[in-house]
Parts: C-alpha cells; sequence; structure tokens
C-alpha cells in the first residue's frame, strides 16, 4: 500500500485545530476552526475522492481518540465521510493503548517504524494519515511516506503547532497536482522524491540557457 499524509494547514504552517475552536486547544491554542470558512463544494469533493483511494486509516493515538469521539456521533445521512471514516480500517501507532474502541481498530504497539513498514509492503491502495502531523512527520523523515496532499487556508495564525517541525533529514517533493478552490483553499498534492536536493544560484542562464 502507498501511505498518504493529508494535512490541513494555514499560509503560515499551523495545523492545529481546523475545524473547531475547541477541537484541540492544547497549548493554550485558542483560534482553532480556521479551515471552517472557507469550505466549499469543490474541497468536499476532493477530499470525498481522496478518502474514495483509502483501503485504512493510520493515525497516531490523539487524533484517534479525537476522532473515535466524534466520528460516530455524525448521524447525517448526506454526510459525504461519516460511513466510510467509521467502516474503514483504523490502524492506531501507540505504546499505550491497549484497543480501540472505534472499531475495526488494530493498536500498533512497539517501534512505530518497524510496524509502519510493514503495513506499507502489503498489497492494497492507500494507507491515510488524517492529522497526526507527528506521525506523519516522523515517517516522511523516515522516507515511508508517498505522497503528501496539503489543503492550505488563505489564514495567517502566527500561533498555533507548526506542520513538519523539529529534526530529521530535508525532504524532497514533487507536485502532481495543485488546484484552487472558489473560497480560496489551495488542494496540493506532492509526490516524495526522497532527500531534498540543494544548489547554488549562478545567474538565469544556468537555468534558461542561451538563445542561438
Amino acid at each position: 500500500m502507498k501511505i498518504t499524509l493529508t494535512e490541513f494547514v494555514t499560509l503560515d504552517g499551523v495545523s492545529q485545530g481546523p475545524g473547531s475552536p475547541d477541537e484541540d486547544t492544547s497549548d493554550g491554542f485558542t483560534r482553532g476552526g480556521w479551515l471552517v470558512p472557507h469550505i466549499d463544494e469543490t474541497f468536499i469533493r476532493r477530499v470525498s475522492d481522496w478518502l474514495d483511494l483509502a483501503d485504512g486509516l493510520l493515525l497516531g493515538r490523539r487524533t484517534y481518540e479525537a476522532f473515535a469521539r466524534d466520528w460516530p456521533k455524525i448521524t447525517d445521512p448526506a454526510d459525504p465521510f461519516t460511513g466510510r471514516m467509521n467502516s474503514l480500517p483504523k490502524y492506531v501507532v501507540s505504546n499505550t493503548l491497549t484497543e480501540g474502541t472505534w472499531h475495526p481498530t488494530t493498536v500498533l504497539n512497539g517501534d512505530p517504524l518497524r510496524t509502519v513498514a510493514e503495513l506499507r509492503s502489503r498489497p492494497g491502495r492507500e494507507l491515510q494519515i488524517h492529522g497526526s502531523a507527528r506521525l506523519g512527520g516522523a515517517l516522511l523523515t523516515a522516507g515511508l511516506i508517498d505522497t503528501l496532499r496539503l489543503v492550505v487556508a488563505p489564514t495567517v495564525l502566527r500561533t498555533g503547532r507548526r506542520l513538519l517541525t523539529g529534526p530529521g533529514t530535508p525532504s524532497g517533493l514533487r507536485l502532481v497536482h495543485h488546484e484552487a478552490t472558489p473560497n480560496g483553499l489551495l488542494l496540493l498534492e506532492y509526490g516524495t522524491t526522497g532527500q531534498a536536493a540543494t544548489g547554488e544560484y549562478q545567474g538565469v542562464t544556468d537555468f534558461l540557457g542561451t538563445s542561438p
């Protein structure tokens, strides 16, 4: 299976609490819910298309517990995500949980890189990470993320937990798809390319060549 990481971020890279003011108030964060004003039909359709590719969900403990608390409570039959989110196999990376409450769930104890690598080697389409930025960042550093999908909201918060911070090898990415929604969200899909390349600017002709 390919492992995909989907994250909602602001223009200044904050990924904390996109869905509501009380979704994640850790470290005193009070600016949650920043994605909601920009949600539109194009966003819903594209995220639904992404979810159609999933054969399972891979989550860190904190995101798993929040999802397990909230998703089973959504009973609107018209909601385009609830049925699939609740029925897909869930894999939660944790050395503190012994069992899950959001069925079907498998708890992955032990070395997370080893257990995720074993899942990745299985046949299938996508094992999707939604949220779980710390897990996603660790897996990206380890070379276990195949696709990164970002939904970038046109807002700047100046506070909150940033995406993909901390130590690790720089990661290279290749833009596969990009789209802007009517309400200003940028939908970006990247394939991973290994370690990020660097270079030194020597002048425009290095990039454009010379004309005859």
